[in-house]
């Protein structure tokens, strides 16, 4: 017996719609739709509708180069206050360049380098205001031991730095190809969890390395976990230099002092940026003044003068080193990604601005490119520096302008300064830097709200320290997609309850006082359905069932006769979830109950009525709500059990 003969009452409020099917639309039309839904969500061809052929002109080159959008508007005020964050940030961009190209087992000269050029090309194309521009201790750490694998950097120097450079241009050409083909969500795969965990990893490994450093030794293990890293130091106890321990713990101890001051005091945050440069000056004077040199302390040694050198014909584009260079350049592209887009996100959101991520990719992409043929190695917007540029007052991207032209002006004038730093002084600026990395209260955070994302931030992070890079990132994307899969494979489904004096059904278990109705089972499906969970919630449901009735025989209550999936949450399904749901219909009506639908979606209903699961089950037990379902099913059974009792009166006279 259906509803098309009644028009029922629930709760006082009267149910008369039906559950429609959506018109039928042409496949290319619905194509065209579902890609424009994929890859452009924010929809960004809108300012260039109904536009004149010059202004749809003036508006791509504004999307492309965002410095032709807001250069009109730039003022005096602007000027000064990204004079002084660009002068800020190249304080710290100068020790922070050399201390990660050594990290990367480059020439220090390519960190200055990779500081000048690349801050350039994206102050022209970057959508951020805030992000400044240069490289990251992980990614420095990520080529070292990559490329370290296959090339010796000490033995074979010139080939090293050209695969370094090979890795920086391929990076770029993927990030700018996502970009392109709006594939900027695939950067979205590797969970916020992971990439804590991961930093975290990568923050105590690049510490540990700086053992050598800070200890002065001459020889060290290539490899990254913390087992050999720990042997080396403990094995060479013989050759540790006291004099550079010294110098590297007043330094640290320098380094922290000011950033715990500027995090209690945040006017004075310029304090804290200062002060890696500073260390660069007093140890270099320090190293000078006492010949330090000479008595066991390393020092970084001549840097030549002159701006970036084109290097596109260094590129090692021929086998067999050309597909080192493509993985490694995909592996670092995809990290420098995340942490860039990441960071200009987090800082926008400050401001209360909007940044275009695919918008982005293209321009990390063009300055890593264009940087890989002026000897530069990878780049991107690290936080620490990003942070600074943030606090100096930075209101456009001119801040990068600014910071590359006081490294132009290092580079032609002041190199020479450098030739007596202490390694010592890099390796503490680089733990120092680091320790930023290890973000315990966001682990916290995650213990507190969500233990699966805690243990795959663990996971990432013990895969880093106790084995490789490498592995810790597989083991990263590893554990994000796992997830992801829990989330498709495993839907959760709940049985739901009428909350007392009200319409409104929830589930059972977050409402402890919502009351089942009698007769009835009303489930909660909370994902679509797909080949990959049909099977399962086909299994879970039969169960949700059995359970019921085992609860009723116990309870002695009303039996059961109807099945109401609630399937405002399924927002899509496929040919596996149909036959499911075929299955279980035959399951159902061999149980003697009836299947009732409540709120599907229009894609869900135009694939049901293709499939004619609609006319097995009746358009009449399709309903727009739960309650609307619910009402109807009370209905019947009351209208069963009134005439019923009137045959049973009838016999009985």
């Amino acid at each position: 017996m259906g509803n098309a003969d009644y028009v029922h009452a629930f709760a006082g409020v009267e149910c008369a719609h039906r559950v429609t099917v959506p018109p039928p639309q042409p496949f290319f039309k619905s194509l065209k739709y579902t890609l424009k839904e994929t890859f452009f969500p924010g929809d960004p061809l809108k300012q260039f509708k109904n536009q004149p052929l010059s202004r749809k002109l003036v508006l791509g080159l504004q999307y492309f180069l965002p410095i032709i959008q807001w250069a009109p508007r730039y003022t005096f005020q602007f000027l000064k206050a990204d004079l002084i964050a660009g002068i800020t940030i190249a304080s710290l961009a100068i020790p922070q360049g050399i201390s990660y190209a050594k990290l990367a087992n480059l020439p220090p000269i390519l960190g200055l380098y990779s500081s000048f050029v690349p801050p350039l090309i994206y102050a022209v194309m970057g959508s951020s205001r805030d992000l400044a521009v240069g490289t990251v201790g992980v990614v420095s750490l990520l080529i070292a031991s990559t490329l370290g694998n296959e090339v010796n950097a000490t033995e074979n120097p010139k080939l090293y730095v050209n695969l370094a450079f090979t890795t920086t241009f391929f990076a770029g050409v993927f990030q700018a190809s996502l970009g392109l083909l709006r594939l900027g969500f695939i950067v979205d795969f590797v969970s916020h969890a992971t990439i804590v965990g991961f930093m975290g990893g990568v923050a105590t490994v690049v510490c540990l390395q700086q053992l050598k450093g800070i200890l002065g030794l001459d020889h060290f293990t290539h490899a990254t976990d913390l087992i050999s890293v720990m042997r080396s130091v403990l094995s060479q106890t013989h050759q540790w230099r006291w004099e550079s321990a010294v110098l590297g713990i007043c330094f640290l101890f320098f380094l922290l002092l000011t950033r715990y001051f500027s995090k209690r005091r945040p006017k004075f945050f310029w304090i804290s940026a200062m002060a890696p440069l500073t260390s660069v000056i007093l140890g270099s004077l320090l190293v000078y003044l006492t010949n330090a040199e000479k008595h066991g302390v390393q020092v970084i040694g001549h840097l030549k003068k002159g701006i970036n050198p084109l290097s596109f014909g260094d590129l090692v584009l021929v086998a067999p080193y050309l597909k080192l260079a493509i993985r490694t350049g995909i592996i670092t592209g995809v990290i420098v990604l995340a942490e860039g887009m990441a960071v200009g996100r987090r800082f926008a959101m400050f401001k209360n601005y909007h940044i275009d991520a695919d918008k982005e990719m293209i321009a990390f992409g063009t300055m890593n490119i264009i940087g890989s043929c002026t000897s530069c190695y990878l780049t991107t917007g690290p936080f620490s520096r990003t942070a600074v540029n943030f606090n100096a007052g930075c209101q456009t991207a001119v801040s990068n302008i600014v910071m590359a032209l006081a490294l132009m002006v290092t580079l032609l004038f002041l190199t020479p300064v450098f030739q007596y730093t202490p390694l010592v002084v890099l390796s503490s600026i680089i733990i120092h830097a680091m320790l930023g990395l290890i973000d315990y209260e966001a682990a916290i955070h995650l213990w507190n709200v969500d233990m699966f994302d805690f243990i795959a931030c663990m996971g990432a992070y013990v895969g880093v320290v106790f084995f490789s890079v490498e592995i810790g990132l597989v083991i990263s994307v590893a554990i994000s997609l796992l997830r992801l899969l829990l989330f498709v494979a495993r839907p959760r489904t709940f049985i739901l309850g009428n909350l007392p004096n009200s319409t409104i059904f929830r589930n059972v278990q977050q409402y402890p006082n919502a009351r089942s109705v009698a007769g009835v089972l009303v489930l909660e499906i909370d994902a679509p359905i797909y080949f990959a969970n049909s099977n399962y919630l086909r299994e879970r449901i039969s169960r949700w069932i059995e359970e019921e009735e085992d609860r009723i025989r116990s309870s002695g209550e009303c039996s059961l006769h109807y099945v109401i999936l609630d399937m405002g949450a399924v927002g899509n399904i496929d040919t596996s979830g149909i036959s499911m749901l075929e299955e279980l219909n035959k399951l159902i009506c061999g149980r003697g109950l009836k299947l009732v639908l409540a709120n599907p979606g229009a894609e869900v209903m135009k694939k049901l009525n293709k499939s004619k699961f609609i006319e097995n089950i009746g358009q009449d037990w399709i309903f727009l709500t739960v309650r609307e379902a619910v009402g109807a099913c009370q209905f019947v059974l009351q209208t069963y059990k009134a005439s019923k009792d009137e045959s049973e009166a009838y016999n009985q006279v």
